[in-house]
């Protein structure tokens, strides 16, 4: 049983998990705008630059289920503390880097930190929050402000960049997670499964290096498109050993994911929702932002702002989520967000064009935030709900997993099907007079180049080679924009068809609270 005092401090302790989690958010998004300035600084190259983006994402995806389930087991108050401690630590060192590769291994502490971070905050409200109604409300705000520091991450970052150095972004975390480490040791108490086995050794290294090697395959497939080699060594590698994990947690005494929790139709429907929407979203902000700058040629901070109207509708529907879901359930709420996604993509996939008018892309992008408001918490709910309170950490765990996982894919999908397409429409330029092998290998690199290896050519050329590599990228980008929409409504039929019906979630959610009760 939770304490009085946690009982009564429960939304001030909401808030300080949510402080944390705004930070961790905040990092996924803020460096976008720091980039030029860290290449000029330390004179790095593209793919150092890709690095210290990727350290982190990388890093993070890949423990999310082993810190998750250290936190069931030796305490999820202490794993927050000791991962807030270590995101200090991270953040000053990435500020204070003298290297390019100081500033890569810092960001990946940062992904150690955030890892350990994450799963905690959500495990230690369902610690807190025992009442249904109150642990719904709770988990949207929570889901809420998770899209909301992503949203407006590169907002800060510009201007911050713009008032002050590129390493103000990492001295922002400092004092964020002073307050939340103050605020932890004041009002939260500490929770953990004393029944929990024993950490699953075997099991970690087989899920981190598998993880790693997947997620790291999807990075080349944006990068270098799915012939590249190194995609298929990392994927062959990624195969090799979460078929390794799955078979050695089949056969452990202490499995670090216990595979009958799939089992459940609510933990697997709504993962397997909220991998498809976390690849919508994320693919589709990736396009978003370079259609933007690529193609509007508005700068970094512009294309943000253009893209910020969706913050807000993300919060409003996330927090009206809690009352559809009440009623008509998560399987009817989850497919509605799921279509909105969907109509939305294939919306953009239609009018997107060379200077596309704002106001259609506003109703886009209005119809984009509500799918992800009403699909996101509820998922989240279902997943968290759909557990015993002792494992909430492996729950949580799998709740950001997906997340991670299902947005990287969908930049590297989406990205890859983009970029071939891309190629292909640029490759009429081949042999055109003035342009040499040379600056046709940079032209179909992408938009970016094209444009930068075009500016000491004529204005004819110039203007020309930009006209087509702009509709090229344009062409592209609507074609991923359909493949996705496709996606969205394939998520909301095999939502519809997986998850149980109201009434049978209300039961087993009624069994859950029980079980709650008695611990």
């Amino acid at each position: 049983m939770i304490s009085p005092k946690t009982q009564k401090n429960r939304w001030m302790i909401l808030g300080v998990m949510c402080i944390a989690l705004f930070i961790i958010s905040i990092d996924n998004t803020v460096l976008n705008l720091a980039l030029p300035s860290i290449a000029t600084g330390f004179q790095a190259t593209v793919g150092e630059l890709q690095w210290v983006l990727d350290a982190y994402t990388l890093v993070f995806a890949a423990l999310l289920i082993t810190t998750g389930t250290m936190g069931d087991r030796f305490g999820r108050k202490r794993l927050f503390i000791i991962g807030l401690a270590l995101f200090g630590l991270g953040s000053l060192g990435a500020a204070l880097s003298v290297s390019i590769n100081m500033l890569i291994g810092f960001r990946g502490l940062l992904g150690i930190a955030g890892a350990m971070i994450m799963p905690s905050t959500l495990s230690i409200l369902i610690d807190v929050f025992r009442d249904g109604r109150e642990r719904a409300k709770a988990i949207a705000i929570w889901s809420s402000i998770f899209s909301i520091g992503a949203g407006i991450g590169p907002i800060i970052g510009g201007f911050l960049i713009n008032s002050f150095h590129w390493s103000s972004v990492f001295y922002l975390n400092i004092p964020v997670v002073a307050i939340g480490i103050i605020g932890s040791v004041l009002l939260v108490s500490e929770s953990k499964d004393e029944h929990t086995p024993k950490p699953d050794f075997p099991g970690v290294s087989l899920s981190i290096i598998g993880l790693v090697a997947l997620v790291y395959s999807m990075i080349c497939i944006g990068e270098m498109g799915w012939s590249a080699p190194v995609v298929w060594i990392s994927f062959s590698i990624a195969v090799v050993f979460l078929g390794a994990f799955g078979w050695w947690e089949n056969r452990s005494p202490n499995p670090m994911l216990p595979f009958e929790f799939f089992k459940n139709r609510n933990f697997s429907g709504a993962n397997v929702a909220l991998t498809i929407s976390s690849f919508g979203m994320m693919g589709s902000m990736y396009l978003f932002s370079q259609y933007f700058q690529s193609v509007e040629g508005y700068s970094p901070l512009i294309a943000a702002l253009c893209m910020l109207p969706m913050t807000p509708v993300v919060f409003v529907f996330t927090m009206l989520s809690v009352r559809v879901n009440r009623k008509l359930g998560t399987r009817i709420t989850m497919s509605l967000g799921l279509l909105l996604n969907g109509f939305a993509l294939f919306m953009f996939s239609q009018i997107a064009a060379l200077h596309t008018n704002y106001g259609l892309f506003l109703i886009v992008l209005l119809l984009n935030g509500a799918g992800i408001g009403f699909t996101m918490s509820p998922a989240t709910t279902a997943i968290m709900n759909s557990l015993p309170p002792n494992r909430a950490g492996i729950g949580s765990a799998m709740n950001d997993t997906t997340r991670q996982l299902g947005g990287a894919l969908g930049i590297a999908v989406l990205g890859a099907v983009m970029n071939s397409l891309y190629r292909s429409g640029v490759g009429n330029l081949q042999g055109v007079k003035g342009i040499s092998d040379s600056l046709f290998q940079s032209i179909q690199g992408s938009v970016q180049s094209a444009q930068a290896a075009s500016v000491n050519l004529s204005t004819e050329l110039s203007t020309f080679i930009s006209q087509v590599s702009r509709q090229a990228f344009v062409d592209g980008m609507n074609e991923s924009f359909l493949l996705g929409s496709i996606a969205m409504v394939i998520a909301a039929v095999a939502a519809m068809v997986i998850l149980p019906s109201a009434k049978k979630e209300k039961e087993a959610a009624r069994e859950i609270i029980k079980d709650s009760e008695a611990i």
